[in-house]
């Protein structure tokens, strides 16, 4: 029996992409063990509401301080709350937090650092201002905001974007600095093309790449840096189930109830590890260099 000349074309086409999907997950592990575990974290965030196994506000005091059991996953909170279904409906706020400060910071240091880099006279005003908050830990502007502000997740966001906002900018800017100075960006000002257009077709593009891995790292500081105003009390509301509201709960039953802060704190550890992980897959799938080398 013979096969065709377009059966051998399907198998053939079929094969290559089998073996260039190998080839990607062993030249980049990095980039898939994190976006699996990221994907899954997503995943249970979305079903929150089937994966759950009761309300994560129903109150429960017959049931308080009970160890993790077949009733109760992960135990039970000091109100007799199910630490399963909060931590699950936790990754919620975790991520979204996360995924708003990247957009949100991206976008503005993306803009701000292009303008300061390409533009001479701004940048000595503009970068004296990111300057001055970097000399500040996030975390202290972070919590400074807060104590100006009232406790909600919206602040939260606009609070941890002022704080990453300076060090997307710098890097943008130091990408901007060095291109503004190649030869194809000195030829479009030769041709007369505009400052806006030599932005958009010659900088941004060649800015990208770096800045989305900057993107990742920053959406695993958020989250850290939302889990830390929550446990000291300036971060999202008491009733909303967030990660570091969960740990906040349980920091003065640690000792005879240690699973209120076990379980979500190894929640949050493993999804910034997943971001990280992304993040420096990224990196390396993304830089030149290394490709020619592999």
């Amino acid at each position: 029996m013979t096969v065709a000349p377009a059966d051998l074309t399907f198998v053939d086409a079929r094969s290559a992409r089998r073996g260039g999907l190998r080839t990607y997950i062993r030249r980049h592990p990095t980039i898939v063990v994190g976006g699996v575990l990221l994907g899954l974290m997503a995943l249970m965030a979305i079903l929150a509401p089937y994966l759950g196994t009761v309300d994560p506000q129903a109150l429960s005091p017959i049931h308080r301080l009970r160890w993790p059991s077949a009733e109760h996953w992960f135990g039970t909170d000091m109100l007799g709350r199910d630490i399963y279904s909060r931590t699950v409906y936790g990754a919620r706020i975790s991520l979204t937090v996360g995924i708003s400060v990247a957009l949100s910071s991206t976008i503005l240091g993306l803009v701000i650092g292009l303008v300061t880099g390409f533009s001479r006279w701004t940048d000595a005003i503009i970068m004296r201002i990111m300057d001055g908050l970097m000399s500040i830990p996030s975390i202290l502007i972070a919590i400074a905001l807060m104590a100006l502000t009232r406790a909600s997740l919206q602040n939260v966001v606009i609070a941890i974007t002022v704080a990453e906002v300076p060090r997307v900018t710098r890097l943008v800017r130091s990408i901007v600095l060095t291109l503004r100075e190649l030869p194809f960006v000195e030829a479009a000002h030769a041709s007369g093309t505009g400052f806006f257009r030599i932005l958009w077709r010659h900088i941004l593009p060649n800015t990208l790449p770096p800045l989305l891995v900057q993107a990742t790292f920053v959406a695993a500081s958020a989250m850290i840096v939302e889990a830390i105003l929550s446990f000291l009390g300036a971060g999202t509301p008491p009733n909303i189930p967030s990660w570091g509201n969960i740990m906040a709960e349980g920091r003065s039953l640690f000792q005879v109830a240690y699973y209120i802060v076990l379980f979500p704190g190894a929640f949050l550890s493993v999804t910034v590890l997943a971001i990280n992980l992304l993040g420096d897959g990224l990196r390396d799938a993304l830089d030149p260099r290394l490709a020619r080398r592999m």
